[in-house]
């Protein structure tokens, strides 16, 4: 049996009910299928059953059993590289590259992040979702936490919940933007297209703050840094500003600026992914305890765009 996901109920959400305790804390999966394994006894708080409607204080410690089919028991560990920014008894940093999903799933069976981990670090087996906490979009590249053990993930994933974790990530978004600004606006799933997500009044809060760190004749570079972890959280709240993530299929459509370079217009249009990375990092040790601050440079790929939106810039000054 697989071990249970252990979690501790943040204080800021003290007052609400379990299952919507847990649909924060477990964002991946539907509220009916998390209220299906409270009937069914898979979860504990403090070690005893609880309904679904009962309130929570805050502190609890609240345990999970996923069923086999969901936590997938056995993934198959594959020899596939990584790129390990820090390694200790309790702590992976990765450097994910583009292209690379983070968990098997339909349609990506195996190829995945957690495989390449597993591989990497057999007992990562006794650890929910061999010790990923967070996630990248697979054309999103960038830094990633990964916990080595039981205690540290406990750990991680609560201070992801209280928003202990900062991260900050470099955008490349259409048009200009002349300053820095918050996007405060939930993010639910959209009404017609499950497979999108969409800033919605019945979604779940969302806080993206951004930065402008460079600016080009049609672009402009973002520096961004969220306070919560939605899914697609960027490239929803970049785009529902009007200045989506260049590249991004999902959100937005190919748009060659008119009056552009003729190297500018061939660099967009062959840049066939969203230009997001996941730059910087800053925690403390779940362990230890001791302050931790990890940066990750722009992926080949990302850096020759900028550079080629830097020369027009240059040659228009010129």
């Amino acid at each position: 049996m697989a071990a249970p996901e252990l979690y501790q109920t943040p204080p800021e959400l003290a007052g609400q009910r379990l299952d919507q305790v847990l649909a924060v804390l477990l964002p991946d999966y539907s509220r009916s299928r998390l209220q299906a394994w409270i009937r069914e006894g898979r979860v504990a708080v403090d070690g005893a059953v609880m309904a679904a409607s009962g309130r929570l204080r805050g502190g609890e410690q609240i345990s999970v059993e996923l069923p086999r089919q969901t936590v997938q028991a056995h993934p198959t560990a594959e020899a596939i590289a990584l790129h390990i920014v820090h390694e200790d008894a309790e702590l992976l940093v990765v450097n994910k590259p583009a292209g690379l999903v983070v968990h098997p799933g339909a349609g990506n069976p195996a190829g995945t992040l957690m495989n390449a981990l597993l591989h990497h670090d057999p007992g990562l087996a006794d650890v929910p979702r061999a010790g990923i906490v967070h996630r990248l979009d697979k054309d999103t590249t960038g830094l990633l936490l990964v916990a080595r053990t039981l205690p540290a993930h406990k750990r991680l994933v609560e201070l992801l919940a209280e928003r202990e974790v900062h991260r900050e990530y470099l955008a490349l978004v259409q048009g200009q933007i002349i300053a820095g600004g918050t996007v405060d606006a939930p993010i639910g799933r959209h009404r017609t297209d499950r497979t999108r997500m969409a800033v919605s009044d019945g979604g779940r809060d969302a806080v993206t703050h951004y930065r402008v760190a460079q600016r080009f004749t049609h672009h402009t570079l973002l520096r961004v840094m969220l306070e919560t972890g939605r899914t697609h959280q960027i490239r929803v709240h970049l785009a529902s500003i009007g200045h989506a993530v260049v590249g991004d299929a999902t959100y937005a459509r190919l748009r060659l600026p008119p009056g552009a370079s003729v190297e500018c217009r061939e660099a967009i249009g062959a840049f066939r992914r969203q230009a997001l990375h996941a730059a910087h990092l800053e925690l403390t040790h779940p362990v230890s305890g001791a302050p931790l601050a990890f940066d990750a440079p722009l992926p080949a790929d990302m850096a020759a765009l900028l550079a080629v939106l830097a020369h027009e810039v240059e040659a228009a000054g010129a």
